[in-house]
């Protein structure tokens, strides 16, 4: 079997190099439909070499490099601040990267793509846990909408092309994520990572107390990104049958998560034992919480044979080593 010429954008990010770090150790998984495994040829490029946001060149690119697949995990994300400050970059950068990948990737042939979307795509007041066909039943929660809309047209994208040309474009919808690669900005960044920082410099200054937004008592579940990373392999080698028979006509993505949630509060007492921080924790109700529970139901992808392995204890270990490199 020839080796496959897989595209990874947004390979600095997050998720893109834990991505990168899976297809490197373990290749396609195998055996595949089509032989044994095998290592596949990694493509990437960084923003300097590439603006995803540039329709032309981003078609130029797929021309000359012709990949077999591709994996969406390039996207402008942030934390609640982020996304409530800047809703207008969030929706128009992320737009323009899902709408140029995709269709580039139609017109230049490529056969399989994997686009990856993010748990707000499902109303402030889902069901919980949501399960994939809660999509587009409530509105969005409003710190986040532009976000959750431009992710919502990947998926319809993907959609779209599959159902007018044939094309094998899948959709996974990760939970909260952290681990290795995250965006520590004190005010940019997400829960965990934000958490980290904040703890860490406290320990360090002899802080008397650390505040926490909001008043604790929102649920979230957290996904090590490393998990994440080995779950959108496993969709992206599920043989087109298998995954057509799971996953559709019924909904045209998958969830993908822990099945655990933990309130904010809890999360900073675990975050703060493992930084070894010993004040007092405090919360601040006049910032926003978000959503009161976010929990994924991921009873689909678990029975297409995936689960998640790193638990949360050991996740903010691994996260916390990784912010001391910095």
């Amino acid at each position: 079997m020839t080796e496959p010429r897989i595209y990874v954008a947004g390979h600095r990010g997050m998720v893109g190099s834990a991505i990168v770090r899976q297809l490197s150790t373990v290749g396609q998984s195998g055996p595949t439909a089509d032989g044994p495994s095998v290592t596949p040829q990694i493509i990437t490029r960084t923003h300097a070499q590439l603006d995803l946001t540039d329709q032309a060149a981003v078609h130029a690119f797929f021309a000359e490099e012709r990949p077999d697949q591709v994996y969406l995990a390039a996207a402008k994300v942030g934390g609640i601040h982020a996304n409530n400050t800047y809703p207008a970059e969030f929706i128009y950068q992320n737009l323009m990267i899902e709408a140029n990948i995709i269709h580039a990737a139609h017109t230049h042939g490529v056969r399989k793509l994997l686009f990856l979307g993010s748990s707000c795509i499902y109303p402030r007041l889902a069901p919980q846990p949501m399960r994939e066909d809660a999509l587009l039943t409530g509105t969005l929660e409003p710190t986040n909408e532009a976000y959750a809309i431009a992710k919502i047209a990947g998926i319809k994208l993907c959609e779209s092309y599959n159902r007018q040309y044939g094309r094998d474009y899948r959709s996974v919808m990760p939970t909260n994520l952290y681990g290795p690669g995250d965006n520590y900005h004190p005010e940019n960044s997400h829960v965990i990572p934000a958490l980290i920082r904040r703890f860490h410099e406290a320990k360090v200054n002899n802080a008397p107390s650390v505040a926490i937004w909001g008043n604790g008592t929102a649920k979230r579940e957290f996904l090590y990104v490393d998990d994440m990373a080995a779950a959108s392999v496993h969709v992206m080698n599920l043989d087109k049958l298998t995954y057509d028979q799971h996953v559709l006509p019924m909904v045209s993505h998958i969830n993908v998560g822990c099945g655990k949630d933990i309130a904010i509060g809890e999360l900073a007492a675990a975050i703060g034992k493992v930084i070894g921080y010993t004040g007092e924790i405090s919360f601040d109700p006049s910032k926003p919480d978000g959503p009161p529970r976010k929990l994924m139901d991921s009873t689909r992808l678990n029975t297409l044979g995936w689960n998640a392995r790193i638990g949360l204890e050991e996740g903010l270990r691994l996260a916390y080593d990784d912010f001391l490199l910095l």
